[in-house]
C-alpha cells in the first residue's frame, strides 16, 4: 500500500506536520470508522469519519467522531440551509475522487465547504482518512481546520 495520496501530498505542500498510519481495513465492518479506531488502538472519538452530504442540494463535507452520528438538522442549520441529506456513495466517489471507505477531507477533486464537529478540538491530535482504505493521517485539529479552511460547530 502506498502511503502517498492526494491527501498526504496536500499536507506536505502546506507544510503541515502529520504522520501516516496503515491498518487492516475490513470491508465487511458494520461501521468503518469504529473498525479503524479499534485496529489503530485509539479511542473512537479521536478518529474522525469523513461524510459527504448535501445542504439544499449543494455538496458539503463534514467530519465527526467515528462513534457519533451527524444531526442532519444541525448540519443544515450550520450551513444556513433548510435541509440536509447524506450523499449517495457513487456521487461522493465521483465528487471526491476517492473510494468509499477511503474518502479523505484533504485533496478532494473538487473543493467543497467543510465543517468539523467542535468535539474534535478537544483532542491534541486526531485521525482522518488518508485517501485510501486502510490509511489514516494523524495531525493536530487546528492544523486540519487550517488545511481545509474549515469551520467548527457542534453537529452531532
Amino acid at each position: 500500500m502506498s502511503k502517498t495520496t492526494r491527501a498526504t501530498l496536500a499536507l506536505a505542500k502546506a507544510g503541515i506536520a502529520h504522520s501516516v498510519h496503515a491498518y487492516a481495513y475490513d470491508p465487511d465492518a458494520a461501521r468503518i470508522g469504529l473498525q479503524a479506531a479499534e485496529a489503530l488502538g485509539v479511542p473512537p472519538g479521536r478518529l474522525l469519519k469523513t461524510l459527504m452530504a448535501q445542504v439544499d442540494g449543494k455538496p458539503v463535507c463534514v467530519l465527526v467522531p467515528s462513534d457519533r452520528e451527524v444531526s442532519l438538522k444541525r448540519l443544515a442549520a450550520a450551513f444556513g440551509g433548510k435541509s440536509a441529506a447524506m450523499m449517495r456513495p457513487a456521487e461522493a466517489e465521483r465528487l471526491t475522487g476517492y473510494h468509499v471507505g477511503g474518502i479523505s477531507p484533504l485533496g478532494q477533486k473538487r473543493a467543497v465547504p467543510v465543517l468539523i464537529d467542535a468535539d474534535a478540538l478537544a483532542h491534541a491530535q486526531v485521525f482522518v482518512n488518508g485517501g485510501q482504505r486502510g490509511l489514516q493521517i494523524l495531525l493536530a485539529p487546528a492544523d486540519l481546520v487550517a488545511a481545509l479552511g474549515a469551520r467548527t460547530e457542534a453537529v452531532t
